[in-house]
């Protein structure tokens, strides 16, 4: 009934259940919070002192079963440490999924270097260690944040689909391989009808893993947020993205250590693989 946190995370295996817990709480959240599945589709768990929302397969409700599957898709590429970024994208109008109206982007590290570690964060020394009490503590917090954001945000159109696209590090994942449920994406861009903005949710380090969550929704969706609750923690950023309104997940793929930047401006040199499942 509890999302439990270890009370050490030694080994790469008890960290990937980690991220593979706070992956489902998160969309769990997201997708609960936003109103795009009923109430039989989520069961009820606590996460510390939070309670949360779970999705959960319901014959009910063949969305949310579909959903479960590719999160299963996600954990394969994970646990191989192929994955780079999930998108779950958000869209309109089921002809065109290509053009969306809000995006949660998903971003992983590996380190094969154990428990030392320097993700670059502005306020983390070099080299330090991550404890167990750090990865809980941004934990609560990230689910917090989402919590915040949700509640904050105008609501979506009523009737909304989701698609999913995976990217992968390519350096080291083997040209034909789709985890189950995806297949090759034959267009890798995903854009917006309106003016985007960016929006950095948080990030949650383990010795062994890093995984940050941004949000790109409509500018005018974000108006009523309050920026500063948005500012506390210092780890939340809020970006106008200027120019050319599009948001492609080939694109936007600088290091996470990086602040985001505008999409106009980016320029990925490198062939990006991306799955797509819809």
């Amino acid at each position: 009934s509890a999302v439990v946190f270890p009370k050490k995370i030694a080994t790469e295996q008890q960290s990937l259940m980690l991220v593979k817990r706070l992956l489902a709480v998160a969309v769990s959240c997201i997708t609960y919070l936003r109103g795009i599945f009923p109430e039989s589709a989520y069961g009820t768990r606590y996460m510390d002192d939070i309670c949360v929302k779970i999705l959960r397969e319901d014959k009910n409700c063949p969305g949310s079963t579909q959903l479960v599957k590719w999160m299963l898709g996600c954990y394969d590429a994970l646990q191989k440490k192929y994955l780079r970024q999930i998108v779950l994208a958000v869209y309109t109008q089921p002809e065109d999924p290509q053009t969306v109206t809000e995006c949660y982007h998903f971003k992983f590290k590996y380190t094969h270097n154990g428990p030392l570690l320097d993700f670059g964060s502005k306020d983390r020394q070099a080299d330090s260690t991550i404890t167990c009490a750090d990865t809980k503590k941004a934990s609560i917090l990230l689910i917090r944040k989402i919590y915040i954001l949700m509640q904050n945000l105008s609501p979506l159109p009523n009737d909304v689909c989701l698609t999913m696209k995976l990217l992968y590090y390519d350096e080291v994942t083997p040209p034909d391989y789709q985890p189950p449920g995806f297949k090759e994406a034959k267009d890798k861009g995903l854009m917006f009808n309106e003016e985007p903005m960016y929006l950095n949710v948080g990030e949650v380090p383990t010795p062994f893993h890093m995984l940050k969550l941004k949000i790109t929704t409509e500018k005018q969706r974000m108006e009523s947020v309050d920026k500063n609750i948005l500012k506390q923690g210092g780890t939340a950023e809020l970006l106008q993205v200027c120019g050319v309104s599009r948001g492609d997940p080939e694109e936007e793929s600088q290091d996470m250590n990086e602040d985001p930047v505008l999409a106009n401006e980016v320029e990925d040199k490198n062939h990006v693989n991306i799955a797509e499942a819809q």
